[in-house]
């Protein structure tokens, strides 16, 4: 993966974040919900990967913040597939919006399990491909959909983990948490909840790539509306959080 690319996204986002207080919001709402199904009751860090730009300690102060090139702000390097931790020492893993950047997700499922101690939580915040999803990372997104496209769930033999390169499916959570034919593959984790939002706020926010479509003011508005559209979720739904758990009597994952 390119390191100089990479910086400068990170870069470009910064100054995104700064200059809109709406995102801001929005995404202080976003980590309240993943701190809402974070597991307190085991032992253990509370670990986010793929932190980018950082902002999550601002919800979650104990989280430690990692990514795979050091920057200021960060407390750590890591890669998803060959993570740095001990076995069974994490209390809780969050991606945020790092799960469909994972070209091979069983071969990274299989390493969050190793490091989460029994009881432990993966909490995976990523886009959702309802009918308005399907629109929104369609048409005005920039990665790829990829929604027929093999998941490959298992990387390949002799394949390392420093050898991944740029990988963007936004339909992956979407595939893999919702489709009978892909969750049998998530054994032996145990599902805690699966929620789907319509995040509208944030669709007509622009993120951090498109214009903001609406002043800052009207965000209690449209919080509203996305909560009453929130009801519908295979129509409306942009965003879910998947949280799953490692079983207490568990200590491998299978291939």
């Amino acid at each position: 993966m390119d390191i100089h690319k990479h910086n400068e996204d990170i870069d470009a986002n910064q100054q995104r974040w700064l200059a809109k207080p709406v995102l801001r919001k929005i995404y202080h709402d976003f980590h309240e919900r993943i701190a809402e199904s974070l597991t307190r009751k085991v032992n253990g860090a509370v670990v986010e990967l793929g932190s980018g730009i950082g902002n999550i300690k601002e919800v979650i102060p104990d989280c430690i913040r990692t990514d795979m090139f050091p920057r200021p702000w960060l407390d750590r390097t890591e890669n998803a597939y060959a993570l740095k931790f001990p076995a069974d020492s994490l209390s809780n893993i969050i991606l945020f919006d790092v799960f469909h950047h994972l070209e091979y997700p069983g071969t990274a499922l299989k390493e969050f399990f190793r490091v989460l101690v029994p009881g432990g939580r993966l909490l995976i915040f990523d886009p959702c491909l309802s009918l308005f999803g399907l629109l929104v990372y369609g048409v005005f997104h920039h990665e790829a959909v990829a929604l027929t496209r093999p998941i490959l769930w298992m990387a390949p033999l002799g394949w390392k983990p420093e050898d991944q390169h740029y990988f963007a499916a936004a339909s992956q959570a979407t595939r893999v948490f919702l489709m009978p034919k892909y969750r049998r593959l998530l054994a032996p984790w145990r599902i805690h909840s699966i929620r789907r939002w319509m995040a509208l706020e944030y669709v007509l926010s622009g993120g951090y790539s498109k214009p903001q479509l609406y002043p800052t003011r009207a965000l209690p508005l449209f919080r509203r509306i996305s909560q009453c559209m929130d009801v519908f979720p295979a129509l409306f739904a942009t965003r879910m959080l998947a949280v799953l758990e490692k079983p207490k009597a568990s200590s491998q994952i299978a291939h």
